[in-house]
């Protein structure tokens, strides 16, 4: 086996795992944010509990408990559309990596199990801030008659 052919093997599998990546950011993207969504959901069917849980478990910093728990359960409602969307896809997986981090920093304890779970969301939303949602998004089909506009 030649040098050359396993280098056009890997060329070839390389350019494979390329032209999956639109797939994976989608799907990357869905993932997070069902997960977020969710939440928003639960928050916003009790709030009473939700309004609890900010005054005596969550301890969100700089922010009154009131304050949080709005701002927290509109995030985890807007946010994911957005990214789901991929319509302001970087500024919704930074919105929501604040938004994880936060979640993290304000539980006093917090099971290892959902710190991993909070980890890989982390690790999703830095990714697509990075490389932005990918080309099945909408700002991959808004971004060409931006520049339309602005030029």
């Amino acid at each position: 086996m030649s040098l050359t052919f396993v280098l056009t093997l890997w060329r070839r599998f390389v350019a494979v795992l390329e032209s999956l990546q639109p797939v994976a950011q989608l799907a990357a993207r869905l993932y997070v944010a069902q997960a977020f969504f969710l939440s928003g959901l639960t928050k916003i069917r009790d709030w009473d509990t939700t309004l609890a849980l900010f005054n005596d478990e969550y301890q969100v910093p700089l922010l009154p408990p009131g304050l949080a728990a709005v701002m927290g359960t509109g995030g985890e409602l807007v946010l994911p559309v957005l990214l789901a969307l991929g319509l302001a896809g970087r500024f919704a997986a930074l919105g929501l990596s604040v938004m994880n981090v936060v979640a993290v920093l304000s539980l006093a304890e917090i099971a290892p199990a959902a710190l991993q779970q909070h980890q890989f969301w982390g690790s999703l939303l830095i990714g697509l801030a990075l490389w932005g949602p990918g080309l099945l998004s909408l700002d991959r089909v808004i971004a060409p008659r931006l520049r339309t506009v602005t030029a």
